[in-house]
C-alpha cells in the first residue's frame, strides 16, 4: 500500500482523536470542570480503530497494542453513559467482531507476523520496548479511568486520568521523534496543552 495512504489513514485517527479533546476541552471550560461528554468516546472508538489499522500497516506493535488494550474501555463508558444501547444492534455486532476479525488477518499462511511486528529493522528492540512502555502507561489512563467511573457508576474522567494521560504522551512524543512518526508527533503535541488544561481545571476545582 502507498505511504500517502497510510499516513492518511494515520492523520485521519489523530484528527478524530484531536476532536474528541476539543470536544471535551470546549464543553469542560462551558460548565468550569471536566466533563466526560458522549461525543469524546464516540470519536475515540472510531479514532481507535482507525489508528489500529495505521499501526498494522506500519507494522509498529507499540501501536496496535495501545488501540487493541483501550478499545473495549471506550465501549464500556458508552455502556456507562446510556449511549451504546441506543446503538441498533448491528452497530454494536460490528463494533465487537470487526477487532476479531482484525486480528485474523494478522494471519499470514495461518501464522502470526511475529517477525514483521517483532524484527522491524526500522525499530530496534530498545525503541520498541520505549514505545510498548509509553503505550502501556498512556493505556492504564483508561484503565485507572474505567475503574473509577466503575465504583462511580457514571463515566468521568479523574484527576489520575490526566496526569497519566500527560506522562504517557511525553514518552509517546520521544518515541515519535526517535521513530520520526508524523501522525503521533501532531497527535500528542497537540493532546498534551489540553492534558494540562484539564489538570488545572480539576487542581482549581479542589482549591
Amino acid at each position: 500500500m502507498k505511504d500517502w495512504i497510510i499516513y492518511s489513514i494515520g492523520f485521519l485517527a489523530q484528527i478524530l482523536f484531536s476532536s474528541r479533546l476539543i470536544i471535551q476541552w470546549i464543553t469542560s471550560e462551558k460548565q468550569r470542570k471536566v466533563s466526560s461528554p458522549k461525543a469524546f468516546w464516540v470519536l475515540s472508538l472510531i479514532a481507535s480503530f482507525l489508528l489500529f489499522i495505521y499501526g498494522y500497516l506500519r507494522l509498529d506493535f507499540a501501536i496496535m497494542l495501545g488501540q487493541s488494550l483501550t478499545y473495549f474501555i471506550y465501549i464500556r463508558n458508552l455502556q456507562l453513559q446510556g449511549q451504546w444501547q441506543k446503538l441498533p444492534k448491528i452497530i454494536q455486532y460490528l463494533l465487537f467482531i470487526v477487532p476479531i476479525l482484525i486480528v485474523v488477518f494478522y494471519y499470514n499462511n495461518n501464522k502470526i507476523d511475529i517477525e514483521l511486528l517483532f524484527q522491524n529493522e526500522a525499530i530496534p528492540n530498545w525503541l520498541l520496548a520505549l514505545g510498548i512502555v509509553a503505550q502501556v502507561i498512556f493505556t492504564l489512563r483508561f484503565v485507572y479511568q474505567w475503574i473509577y467511573s466503575e465504583r462511580q457508576k457514571t463515566s468521568l474522567l479523574p484527576l489520575g486520568f490526566w496526569i497519566l494521560s500527560l506522562i504517557g504522551a511525553s514518552l509517546i512524543l520521544t518515541y515519535a521523534i526517535i521513530r520520526k512518526d508524523p501522525v503521533l508527533f501532531i497527535g500528542h503535541i497537540f493532546g498534551m496543552v489540553i492534558y494540562a488544561r484539564n489538570t488545572y481545571l480539576i487542581q482549581k476545582a479542589k482549591d
